[in-house]
């Protein structure tokens, strides 16, 4: 491609690269901020790198919501370009509604309905990008695009991309290797097919070595229906395979240093084509600045004893209930810790009546937004009880170094759960059969985790030996580097 055709064919590839102008990376993320957001930090880090010049597409909202322009450094202004494509209407779906977070669960299929209608603006888009002069160096967002980088959703993208204007594609999951390997590429698929709960409730045959990746039967139940055609008329697991199919290159949040060497290192010959860890993705902790709004939560910290606060949140999207409210808070109060819960909304309804005033200067509920990063590196917090989000996951481990009481239930949280319990850094909060837990479990789990026993050295040492393999900042920009030098070396290909 012009972008890519300053060197001869018998350059090496050092040579070649310092030569070639950025490549131009057109990148469209699904409509859920836990993946715009580690989107736009991949077009950051790239852009910083001057290895690419980045358009990234999405609504007019998220776009506004996710800070996108102010999360965007001035040096790094004339390197990223925001375009936004207005969300069309569907029958059933609220008023203004742009991301996951402004739906129901049982609304997001929805959701993915109208996401789907932005393939003709997509379209138009690429098509007048693909126009561009693909020589110029004076405007690089001019060029014909090098790459397009999608999300699992964009199931009209790659067509669009590279079978009418020979642009590749790579897939950007924003998931973890241990759900890449579980639930494998659609050739796995057919060579072992599975659809009932029970299939999902044990390592699948494809990981060749011991494992404790699998679902519980709450999980499984929930996991067998994303292999069904929802309200969009696609099933989740079908938009993913028809993603996987017209990509070139899988990319996928996370490395081998935190999922280790033998889940990351099957998903190449699984999959059949390269599939590259971006790393972590997370900003450094001085990103994360002091807010007035969150002072008496700090204050509050400041207050009590070194490691002595589990901090506690479920993330924004985790259909949580009142009776899981009402367990979680009983659970608390029933295993001693001090505690520091982020809880959504107007959940504080749910709390035991005179909750608070019995946990007066034990505990502190905080109903609005909270600083997670400033939390989690504060030397009062000594654990974290979360829904295995990965987001949230990485984002403890390499902030705070904090073991982890497990507590999932969505997507792939309970991988991502089974797979840190695996590597010692935790337990999961013991659930029945329907998924239901009580205070008991609760207070188990905490009280293990945060305990001055053997258990809980264990658990808090393997977090801090974690944090310190993932504090290798150099280490984390090499996996960008070797991702960008890849995409070039594969963009050539195509010339």
């Amino acid at each position: 491609m012009g972008a890519n055709g300053g060197a001869g064919a018998g350059d090496d590839d050092a040579s070649a690269t310092a030569v070639s102008p950025a490549l131009h990376i057109v990148m469209f993320p699904w409509l859920a901020f836990g993946h715009l957001i580690p989107f736009l930090e991949l077009a950051k880090l790239l852009a910083a790198r001057g290895h690419a010049v980045i358009t990234f597409l999405s609504t007019p909202r998220n776009l506004s919501r996710l800070g996108a322009a102010a999360a965007i450094p001035p040096e790094l202004s004339a390197f990223v370009r925001l375009v936004s494509f207005p969300l069309p209407e569907v029958d059933g779906l609220p008023e203004g509604a742009e991301s996951t977070a402004d739906v129901p669960p049982e609304k997001v299929e929805l959701l993915k309905k109208a996401f789907d209608g932005l393939a003709a603006p997509f379209a138009a888009f690429l098509a007048a990008a693909a126009a561009g002069d693909e020589e110029s160096n004076h405007n690089p967002f001019s060029r014909k695009p090098d790459w397009v980088v999608v999300d699992f959703a964009n199931v009209w993208a790659p067509p669009i991309a590279r079978g009418e204007h020979g642009v590749p594609c790579a897939w950007f999951s924003i998931y973890s290797a241990a759900a890449l390997a579980f639930f494998g590429p659609r050739s796995a698929y057919e060579a072992h097919p599975r659809g009932e709960p029970e299939d999902f409730m044990s390592p699948p045959p494809w990981i060749p070595f011991p494992s404790a990746l699998a679902f519980r039967r709450h999980e499984a139940e929930w996991i067998a229906a994303a292999y069904r055609p929802n309200a969009s008329g696609v099933s989740d697991v079908g938009r993913i395979w028809q993603v996987q199919d017209g990509c070139d290159v899988i990319l996928y949040r996370s490395c081998p240093d935190v999922e280790g060497p033998d889940i990351c290192g099957l998903l190449d010959d699984l999959y059949h084509k390269p599939v590259v860890p971006t790393g972590l993705l997370l900003p450094p902790p001085s990103a994360a600045a002091a807010d007035s709004d969150s002072d008496g939560l700090i204050r509050w910290l400041d207050d009590q004893p070194e490691r002595s606060v589990i901090y506690v949140a479920l993330g924004t999207e985790a259909p949580v209930t009142s009776s899981d409210v009402h367990e979680l808070a009983l659970g608390l109060e029933l295993s001693g810790a001090r505690f520091l819960w982020a809880l959504r909304g107007d959940g504080e309804r749910w709390l035991p009546e005179g909750y608070m005033t019995r946990l007066a200067g034990r505990g502190h509920v905080a109903s609005g937004w909270v600083p997670q990063v400033r939390v989690l590196c504060h030397v009062a917090v000594g654990a974290f009880l979360t829904h295995c989000g990965w987001g949230s996951t990485v984002e403890s481990l390499r902030f705070g170094g904090l073991p982890l009481v497990m507590l999932p239930f969505i997507t792939d949280q309970g991988l991502i759960a089974r797979a840190m319990a695996d590597r010692g850094l935790g337990v999961e909060v013991e659930r029945k059969d329907d998924g239901s837990f009580g205070m008991d479990a609760v207070a188990a789990a905490v009280r293990r985790v945060m305990s001055a026993e053997e258990d809980g050295k264990v658990f808090a040492r393997n977090a801090r030996e974690m944090k310190e393999k993932l504090g290798d900042g150099a280490r984390q920009e090499r996996y960008v580097d070797e991702l960008a030098e890849l995409l070039r070396r594969h963009c050539r290909s195509w010339s």
